[in-house]
């Protein structure tokens, strides 16, 4: 099974690699550009698996780069909050 299958393990990966990234002396800037460029792969590249991920497609691909880097902020706040 992948980690895009299913929304809450997707969520759990990536608060496990912020985690890490944290740990690692990352800084929220580098977080928010990484968090952008998964985002825009993601949309670009890879099917959605569930609900969830195809809702977000449609809005990461309505949206502006500006707007695309709030969302991908708001995952990046979504996670951490567990």
């Amino acid at each position: 099974m992948s980690v895009l299958d299913n929304f809450e393990t997707w969520k759990e990966f990536l608060s496990n690699r912020l985690q890490q990234a944290q740990q690692e002396g990352m800084n929220q800037d580098t977080i928010s550009n990484m968090a952008y460029e998964i985002g825009d792969y993601l949309a670009n590249s890879v099917d959605a698996k569930n609900d969830e991920q195809a809702m977000l497609r449609e809005l990461w691909n309505a949206a502006s780069r500006e707007e695309q880097e709030s969302i991908a902020n708001a995952m990046v706040k979504l996670v951490q909050k567990g």
